[in-house]
């Protein structure tokens, strides 16, 4: 590298049409290794990286029968040596373009840890070469590309951003679960530090992805798109849990004023309520710009109040549990036998960070209940350093055991029907069962 040199971003442009650019790939999660798949198959060598051995282990021992990403393969990737996996980020120095998709948790005060992006970025600074793009694709408080990100690139390498090396943001948009977008036809944003790094960023999307790429003028712009994208959701979510707490004190059911106003073209779109909210984007977004906004001396009320109706819906779910044993067998929660079903935050995946099935547990549990659940995608898990394992199986006599059959969760892979023919009293709180029957229960 010489200092002071200009890179106009040809060479790496050259590279990515010719596909001998080497793309990596920091983080393997729910995000990274997808994008990793998708970045293979488009026919570019990829190493991924990531801290955990353990996790590289698994995806070395896998094999193209073993493994599938929203149905497809490995495809003997890593036999053929066109995708590798490691934890030696010294290999970053062979890379061109880097995407960084590695987790943003919040701490226990509810603000930011950024700590994951910053050792990320370390170990980029510590192998960054002249003509490297940089792509982070975290979620975060609109800022952080420019004012943490290049900052600590520059700081550590004594590279010029612009000049020899180039930056931008690309937020993740990952559904889990969802059957017709994934990460190939999903639009992607892009917000570069300067032009040429927008330019470069867009080129190398457009050559793995079947979505349009969006531009915007900067990172700031593209880091606060996907912040409003999921405070959207949370607000609408908010809206309709608290409606659903009003129609049931009214005596009207929520589900047939949303179908209802489904019937209208123009100006609605419908959100349902649920026990609560989970995943790692929407009960957790909102924080960071709440907490971004207090640099500029405002208060966003509007969004805390949306997270703090969310976050109540736990306990407002155990709070109808303990009313319907009263009122269909007085009987309290002290020694309830309550059957959950579905422990994952959404329908069909094995997903349960910040799953509100978990909360309710926890609070069905500090009421002496007796819980057992059953999720096909979840056998065993922990929570609060305690294990749970799960039914291996449901059956008619098992639900005839039951106090109560929760509904938490509406997988697909359920028979509703042998839990309805066979259980005392069903509370739905995702609308799956259509029937109007006296055991049926609904949110």
């Amino acid at each position: 590298m010489l200092s002071g040199s200009t890179v106009n971003g040809n060479t790496l442009i050259e590279k990515i049409g010719s596909r001998s650019a080497i793309i990596g790939i920091i983080g393997l999660g729910y995000v990274g290794l997808p994008l990793a798949m998708q970045v293979v198959k488009s026919g570019y060598r990829t190493i991924g990286f990531d801290i955990e051995k353990n996790r590289i282990n698994i995806i070395n021992k896998i094999r193209e029968n073993d493994y599938q990403n929203n149905g497809e393969t490995f495809e003997g990737f890593i036999e053929k040596n066109i995708f590798e996996v490691t934890t030696d980020f010294l290999l970053l120095k062979d890379v061109d373009i880097v995407c960084i998709c590695v987790p943003t948790p919040l701490d226990i005060y509810q603000q930011p840890d950024l700590s994951y992006v910053k050792e990320s970025v370390t170990n980029i600074a510590n192998n960054l070469h002249s003509g490297m793009l940089i792509i982070l694709e975290s979620t975060t408080y609109p800022g952080t590309t420019e004012e943490m990100v290049k900052s600590q690139l520059e700081y550590i390498s004594g590279m010029k951003c612009g000049e020899e090396f180039f930056l931008a943001f690309s937020p993740e948009r990952i559904d889990p679960g969802n059957k017709k977008y994934n990460v190939k036809n999903i639009p992607k944003i892009v917000g570069g530090i300067d032009d040429i790094s927008t330019k470069i960023t867009k080129i190398f999307y457009q050559s793995i992805l079947e979505s349009e790429v969006y531009t915007v003028s900067s990172p700031r712009v593209a880091e606060m798109t996907k912040i409003y994208e999921n405070i959207f959701r949370n607000v609408n979510i908010a809206l309709v849990n608290e409606m659903a707490i009003l129609c049931h004190k009214m005596n009207i059911n929520i589900w047939e004023v949303i179908e209802a106003a489904k019937t209208k073209p123009y100006g609605f779109m419908p959100f349902y309520p649920g026990p609560g909210i989970g995943g790692h984007c929407i009960p957790l977004d909102p924080f960071y710009l709440t907490w971004k906004a207090r640099e500029y001396n405002y208060h966003t009320k509007f969004i805390e109040l949306a997270g703090e109706i969310n976050r109540y819906m736990p306990e407002y779910t155990v709070e109808r549990i303990a009313k319907i044993l009263s009122k269909k067998f007085k009987k309290s929660l002290n020694g309830a036998k309550i059957l959950l079903i579905g422990v994952a935050y959404k329908k069909d995946i094995d997903d349960i960070r910040e799953s509100p099935s978990l909360e309710i547990i926890k609070k069905l549990e500090e009421e002496n209940s007796l819980i057992s659940y059953y999720d096909p995608y979840i056998m065993s898990f922990t929570f609060k350093e305690r294990e749970y394992t799960g039914l291996q199986k449901i059956t008619a006599e098992e639900i005839r055991s039951q106090d109560m059959v929760v509904i938490a969760t509406d997988h697909t892979a359920i028979d509703y029907d042998l839990i309805i023919q066979n259980a005392k009293v069903v509370f739905d709180t995702r609308n799956i069962i259509k029937e109007k029957k006296d055991n049926i229960e609904k949110l």
